[in-house]
């Protein structure tokens, strides 16, 4: 209200004097929360208000302020000659009185001022630092910016709207960051289920939105996010509580401004609850206001960094115990006093830049008449870079520093009282991954020295899956199991088709690959017996040839059954092909030569079944039938039915040859590497010829048996190909049943099985006679001119 007397203005209500003053050639102006909150008051409308009283007391930042300015004053080498002033007022920690003091500090509203002065005057103050909380310096920030007045906050971290508040800078890091470094802390424990709570302020509102929007994103669950404010009706404060005693999250993290949260502190100490992991934000964590509850004993936060302020603590001194309290006196965490500190410097650096220019390439000049420009002042601020006790002071394109914490652990002392240790810290410069580094092991809550678990849902154990629970957060599931052949990462994913889950159910690891091995025992003794076999046909053959001129061997035709016995040693030992790791090579070599090995076999048999046909025929009068079925004969006989399965096997090598394959149809867990045919018509044909002609030897063998002849050989030929048929015959069932290696057991062992049958049949009662029976290996005995007995 402004009366008008005589041309004079006169301010009825009077101007807020400022609570710290001095005079200066240039005018830095501050806002500090020296009351830390109103007086309340009823209006009742009746007559006007009567001006705002305040209560508390907290003096410490502003003559920090002070302190700083009065470091700069008698520096030779920043702002030489000039002499910095102040102009600080209380806001009493209140948006209003804040206000009213920026436009006083715009203003200078003298109480009297005559209407022929000039309203176009520069403002009284060229910057201004303040104010402590947020909301006051974003009101502060809508008046400054219209008049391009520079602001540098100093405790004031709400993101920060460089269209809005274009004029505003600040020491503090942007809680957009501390947001960031709180995700990260609660992503580095493991923690996925937490409770939030905030401040109904600037400060908690857009600290806790910037915390839940990266919280989400790194897959973090919020149980609870609940609001409040002190001066809010104690009902809701009541409310905000009981849902913190009621909610399963065992770690909350807060966002409050202190005042708010040692009035939700005493609602949770009348309820009782239980120790909870707390994690705060800087404005309560480092605040020796709050070792009074002994709930938050453990608690982490960030703060500002600490720092050294040398002399600062003898500057405070001056003043009388009356004046001050014990907390005013304590320079031992110099977090925020320390972010004045750097603002006033800030300011000074960025008039210096402006005011200030050497002389002759030596001399340093200010220019203490020059009225700047708050345009030009900020530009300059802008660009500061200098390093002020160690902290390098900057700002980046939004006028913030760069942003870095310290991690804040509230432990006990030897003398039982509550520290504020450091543990930690985080760089928002340092390179993704190493932005939180841990220095000192962690006391939490309770004491403890486990980091407490906060999940809504164990991890699901080995084998299983995450289903979320229809309703509820992505962090609470139920464990589905997986497929067999799956593994439980975000998901059941399946392995690939040539691996299998460990046993944990983590990981994929290769198949187990199964093959006829020489290193196994079922291996060794197929080995083995091939071995025996063509040592046994060998021994046979050697007794034969040094038994060549005896009648035995002479009657039952020489060439063919030594002939034979080499055909049988290939028999044995062509089952080795089979054994070992199935290779190209390797698949068509032991196909092909099982094939003509026993087709040779299979000829010599049949050679030698005419042969006695033959024989039996020549014995009659007047016939030459032998002539027909010499030797040269029964070699080209031999020669020729081989010739044709060599013939057939060419064919199957050449258009669709047998190849290694890895079979993972037949076992789920393990790969058969296994000889795949290629073409069956090839295999089969291959299988039928052999057949074909064990067939016909059968049936020549057969009708020979019962010739007139002391020893017979075809009754033995009779026998040994009864073995081989019926051996291939019971092969082909349990080749096609047979599991992966047993496959290539079952025809290595039909191979093993139906040589040792012709060996046994044909030569084995030929050797017994020529070695334990020479008696009847005489001609006579041949000729049947001696009486036979029983063998």
């Amino acid at each position: 209200v402004v009366r008008y007397i005589a041309g004079i203005c006169l301010l009825l209500d009077g101007s807020i004097p400022a609570v710290l003053t001095q005079p200066g050639d240039f005018i830095i102006g501050g806002v500090f929360t020296i009351h830390t909150s109103p007086k309340t008051t009823e209006h009742t409308f009746m007559h006007a208000p009567e001006p705002l009283q305040c209560r508390g007391r907290s003096l410490r930042f502003a003559r920090a302020m002070t302190f700083a300015i009065e470091e700069i004053n008698n520096s030779t080498e920043l702002l030489p000659g000039i002499r910095l002033g102040y102009q600080i007022h209380d806001s009493c920690a209140s948006v209003s009185v804040a206000t009213r003091a920026t436009f006083q500090l715009i203003n200078g509203l003298d109480p009297i001022f005559s209407l022929s002065a000039s309203c176009s005057k520069s403002s009284t103050v060229f910057a201004i630092v303040g104010e402590s909380g947020s909301t006051p310096s974003i009101a502060m920030a809508r008046v400054l910016s219209p008049f391009v007045i520079p602001q540098v906050g100093w405790s004031s971290s709400s993101p920060n709207d460089k269209q809005q508040y274009p004029t505003f800078l600040r020491t503090i890091p942007s809680d957009k960051f501390q947001a960031a470094a709180l995700v990260q802390l609660v992503k580095h424990f493991g923690w996925t289920w937490i409770g939030a709570v905030r401040s109904d302020s600037d400060y908690g509102n857009s600290g806790m939105a910037a915390f839940l929007a990266a919280a989400n994103a790194e897959g973090i669950c919020v149980e609870y996010s609940e609001a409040f404010y002190r001066t809010n009706p104690h009902s809701q404060i009541r409310k905000v509580a009981e849902v913190i005693q009621r909610a399963t999250a065992q770690v909350v993290v807060a966002f409050i401004a202190t005042g708010d949260m040692i009035v939700l502190l005493k609602e949770l100490v009348q309820l009782g609850l239980p120790p909870l992991q707390w994690v705060g934000s800087e404005s309560w964590i480092t605040d020796l206001s709050m070792t009074q509850f002994g709930m938050f004993l453990g608690a982490v936060g960030f703060g500002i960094r600490r720092a050294i302020i040398p002399g600062l603590r003898t500057f405070l001194m001056d003043l009388s115990p009356a004046q001050a309290s014990n907390a005013y006196t304590d320079t031992s965490q110099l977090r925020i006093t320390n972010m004045v500190y750097k603002a006033v410097y800030a300011v000074a650096h960025g008039l210096h830049s402006l005011v200030c220019a050497e002389q002759n390439g030596s001399t340093l000049h200010c220019d203490r008449g020059m009225k700047p420009n708050p345009l030009q002042v900020l530009e300059h601020i802008r660009k500061v870079n200098f390093t002020l006790n160690g902290n390098r002071v900057s700002f980046d394109a939004n006028g913030d520093p760069v942003a870095t914490y310290e991690l804040v652990n509230w432990q006990l002392s030897e003398h039982g009282q509550v520290e504020f240790v450091n543990v930690g810290y985080y760089d928002a410069s340092a390179p993704e991954g190493k932005l939180l580094t841990m220095t000192r092991n962690i006391t939490w809550t309770g004491g403890q020295s486990q980091v407490p678990k906060s999940v809504c849902s164990e991890s699901c154990p080995p084998g299983t899956r995450k289903a979320v629970q229809r309703g509820k957060p992505v962090c609470c599931y139920d464990c589905v199991p997986c497929a067999e052949d799956e593994i439980n990462s975000l998901d059941c994913v399946r392995c690939p088709s040539d691996a299998w889950p460990n046993p944990q159910g983590d990981a994929c690891i290769p198949k187990p690959i199964e093959f006829l091995s020489f290193s196994e025992y079922l291996g060794i003794i197929l080995a083995a017996s091939s071995v025996v076999g063509a040592c046994l046909a060998i021994a046979i053959a050697a007794v034969f040839y040094l038994h060549k001129d005896t009648p035995i061997v002479r009657a039952n035709n020489s060439e063919l059954s030594f002939l034979l016995l080499f055909s049988l040693t290939l028999c044995f030992l062509c089952s080795l092909t089979f054994i070992g790791r199935p290779s190209q090579w390797s698949c068509m070599l032991r196909h092909t030569v099982f094939g003509v090995t026993f087709v040779l076999c299979i000829s010599c048999v049949l050679g030698k079944t005419i042969v006695v046909l033959m024989a039996f025929r020549a014995t009659l009068p007047g016939s030459n039938v032998m002539k027909w079925f010499g030797p040269p004969q029964q070699r080209l006989s031999v020669l020729a039915f081989t010739l044709i399965q060599v013939l057939i096997c060419v064919l199957w090598l050449t258009f669709s040859p047998p190849f290694p394959n890895k079979n993972m149809k037949y076992y789920k867990d393990k790969i058969i590497l296994e000889c795949d045919v290629g073409s069956a018509v090839g295999f089969w044909a291959v299988l039928g010829y052999i057949g074909l002609l064990s067939l016909m030897c059968f049936v020549l063998a057969f009708l020979a048996r019962k010739l007139p002849d002391n020893f017979n050989e075809a009754k033995f030929i009779t026998f040994s190909m009864l073995i081989f048929c019926a051996v291939w015959i019971t092969f082909i069932p349990a080749y096609v049943s047979s599991p992966g290696k047993f496959t290539v057991a079952v025809e290595i062992f039909a191979i093993i099985s139906s040589s040792c049958g012709l060996v046994m049949c044909i030569f084995v009662p030929k050797c017994f006679i020529i070695l334990f029976k020479p008696e009847k290996n005489t001609k006579k005995h041949m000729m049947g001119k001696v009486p036979s007995k029983a063998l």
